[in-house]
């Protein structure tokens, strides 16, 4: 009998220590962080520019902290937005998303679209991440309005990257854009924006919503002087101490989030080389809105000149 008891304790302890993860990693998910970093790729003596990079806010009618939350970020002002995709997560989405931007639409902004602005979220089994990628990807389940949103960017005036090379003047500087469809669903077309970036401008900015290596390799052989994605949401669930244990792409996980270089190891400076920005994401997948060690973010980029 003493052994049953002491059983039933150890597995009562583990029911509530797995309810108390559980309930932390829902709290965490409601944590929206913004993280400010700087960049030094500006021309010499360019007065600093602010970049406000948002990726996988995963949008759901009802999510009102976060539609808050994002309405408010319009106050930091930034001078470029930078959408790296996967803002959808329901089909009634489009005008919520399109309300909680709000006035940065108003702002000069770029975007590319990612897999969950084509198609609605599905439940799956969280520990398929975990396994190498099969190949196989959601496009079965129900078409999401994307048209309407990328309807509601341009009205805003905001530039579709889609398999496209743009120029786009902010404050005093230019900027030459390279952009792509999702690569996780093989939309990319990298023969399309292949070619050197353009020397003229003050400033050059490749985008993916997926960061898979044959884009980041391109966009750095092609001269860009930083490349933009979101996609991994970090890893999600990372474990503290190691961080993210996947990027749900052949990225490498110690690249999961926050500003690194490309290629890994390549210093400032290097030929072939660019900074690499992967934002951890605002969102979830509604199916599994928990997060940890991982909060979800927006980060105000701040691209400051390179050292002499």
């Amino acid at each position: 009998m003493r052994l049953l008891r002491a059983l039933g304790g150890l597995v009562g302890a583990g029911a509530a220590a797995g309810a108390g993860l559980t309930a932390y990693a829902a709290w965490e998910a409601r944590q929206y962080t913004l993280r400010r970093v700087e960049v030094p790729l500006l021309p010499p003596g360019a007065a600093p520019l602010r970049v406000l990079h948002l990726s996988d806010i995963h949008m759901t009618p009802r999510q009102r902290r976060k539609q808050e939350w994002l309405a408010g970020l319009a106050t930091l002002r930034p001078d470029l937005v930078v959408n790296t995709g996967d803002n959808l997560a329901h089909a009634a989405a489009v005008p919520v998303v399109r309300d909680a931007l709000g006035a940065l639409l108003d702002l000069p902004g770029v975007y590319v679209f990612g897999s969950n602005d084509y198609f609605s979220p599905t439940l799956r089994n969280p520990l398929r991440y975990l396994l190498p990628d099969d190949g196989r990807r959601n496009t079965g389940s129900a078409r999401l309005p994307w048209p309407d949103l990328r309807d509601a960017f341009a009205a805003a005036g905001w530039v579709d990257l889609t398999n496209r090379r743009e120029l786009l003047k902010v404050g005093e500087l230019s900027f030459a854009f390279a952009g792509v469809d999702d690569p996780h669903l093989g939309y990319d077309r990298l023969p399309a924006v292949a070619g050197p970036a353009d020397r003229h401008a003050d400033v050059r900015l490749g985008v993916a919503h997926a960061p898979y290596l044959r884009v980041l390799d391109q966009y750095a052989a092609d001269g860009y002087d930083a490349i933009l994605a979101g996609h991994t949401h970090g890893g999600q669930v990372c474990v503290p101490g190691v961080g993210a244990l996947t990027t749900n792409c052949d990225l490498d996980a110690g690249r999961a989030k926050g500003l690194h270089r490309h290629p890994a190891g390549s210093r400032d400076g290097d030929p072939g080389s660019a900074w690499l920005h992967v934002s951890a994401g605002i969102g979830t997948s509604p199916y599994a809105q928990i997060r940890v060690a991982c909060r979800p973010e927006a980060t105000l980029l701040t691209l400051v000149p390179r050292p002499r």
